[in-house]
């Protein structure tokens, strides 16, 4: 089965696809910079991308990440509270990789280099509109969905 993904920065969902069929619609939060490519800029990137690497596989729900690694640390409002700059990364990650060289690939457009990921975000953030430092936060039961059917190589089409 070909999964495919394509993201809509003006609609805030992220869709599913096998082959041509939708099998899901998602509501997300993309950047609060909104759309670029650009290192540092804090904007969700455009393009062509693929999933480079899944990490979290049978960590629990609200599994805290830092530099793509778990903490070991479950997300509460406890601990939110005592870290309350931390950009929270829970539950799974979807590592994504741009396909276009000179547009999200390589040099100071790069989007894997850049730390751009689908992932999971506290239950209080809201979804439908853009908060995100340029990544996809989506639900945890959401992103959870999501990793257990999609592989490595899972094109992913984010557009405006």
């Amino acid at each position: 089965m070909a999964f495919t993904i394509h993201i809509s920065i003006a609609q805030q969902t992220l869709k599913l696809f096998s082959s041509s069929d939708l099998l899901r619609t998602f509501s997300i939060s993309s950047a609060l910079n909104g759309p670029g490519n650009q290192n540092g800029s804090g904007c969700t990137p455009l393009g062509q991308h693929r999933v480079r690497a899944k990490i979290g596989t049978d960590l629990p729900v609200n599994a805290v990440f830092v530099a793509r690694r778990f903490t070991g640390e479950i997300y509460s409002d406890t601990l939110s509270h005592q870290y309350p700059e931390r950009d929270w990364i829970l539950s799974r990650i979807l590592w994504l990789c741009g396909e276009e060289v000179g547009y999200n690939r390589l040099g100071s457009v790069d989007s894997m280099r850049r730390y751009i990921y689908i992932h999971g975000t506290p239950d209080s953030e809201p979804m439908g509109i853009p908060r995100s430092h340029g990544c996809i936060r989506m639900r945890n039961n959401d992103i959870i969905d999501l990793f257990q059917q999609v592989p490595v190589g899972c094109r992913v089409l984010i557009t405006v």
